[in-house]
């Protein structure tokens, strides 16, 4: 079964606890600065963003479907069996067709290396085929974001709902946006007022590629043809003049002669 997490905004106290723990587990500093900037960057792979007296995550979502998988010309990502989307930077030419297709804007740049790369929470992947938890979540005190199997996750989303129905919106972002991701959240107000886009469609976005490109051999054999045609009139109409030419100068030298 697919390993996933589930962030409760409601819970979320914005210690930030999670943030250092990435960054730990990268090998990435962090200090107070680092901390005040609330976004996701070669910095800090996961950020905590304040919205007043609530709280919200923001991380790679790890889509079921990712449009980052389907984009990259050269297979520098992966989505594993066990959940994680996984990045290999040694495959990397640095497109950044993975930042412009991502709908959660969660892969990151480092614009200031000379050898750039992006850079994306991945699960602990390695944590993951183990079965262990994240390290956000391993770090979290109050409970926050938990670790489990994306199905168990979602019935554990269910049961706080049911039981606390004033609490929480009713809704579990991420099972159904762009065809599902592996990161699930829940609030206490609507999503887009703790910064979650909330105009995604249902359908998994590569989806939408195949729709497109499944009509390009159709185009390039219409194109074939077109281009065969027009080949055939410049050539023909070469030959043409090249045979008038011969016929204007054998004309002369008859008179001539």
């Amino acid at each position: 079964m697919a390993r996933a997490i589930l962030y409760d905004s409601t819970r979320c106290v914005g210690c930030r606890e999670c943030e250092k723990a990435c960054s730990s587990r990268w090998g990435l500093p962090y200090d107070e600065l680092i901390a005040a900037e609330e976004k996701v960057s070669v910095k800090k792979l996961v950020t905590i963003r304040t919205h007043g007296e609530r709280f919200s995550r923001k991380s790679c979502m790890h889509c079921q479907d990712p449009a980052c998988v389907s984009v990259c010309p050269v297979g520098a990502f992966t989505k594993t069996a066990a959940g994680p989307v996984v990045y290999d930077g040694t495959k990397c030419m640095g497109c950044r067709y993975c930042m412009a297709a991502c709908p959660f804007q969660a892969p990151a740049y480092d614009w200031n290396s000379r050898l750039p790369k992006v850079s994306k929470c991945d699960l602990c992947s390695d944590r993951a085929a183990a079965g262990k938890p994240t390290r956000c979540s391993e770090s979290c005190p109050a409970e926050a974001t938990i670790t489990g199997d994306r199905d168990d996750l979602v019935r554990e989303a269910r049961k706080r709902m049911a039981e606390n129905p004033g609490q929480y919106v009713d809704k579990i972002y991420g099972l159904q946006e762009v065809g599902g991701t592996s990161v699930l959240m829940l609030s206490g107000v609507p999503f887009d007022q703790i910064g979650y886009r909330t105009d995604l469609p249902v359908r998994a976005l590569p989806g939408y590629t195949w729709d497109v490109l499944k009509h390009i051999p159709d185009t390039v054999t219409v194109g074939s043809v077109m281009l065969s045609g027009i080949y055939w009139l410049t050539a023909r109409r070469q030959k043409v003049a090249e045979a008038e030419g011969d016929g204007a100068r054998g004309f002369r030298k008859g008179v001539r002669s």
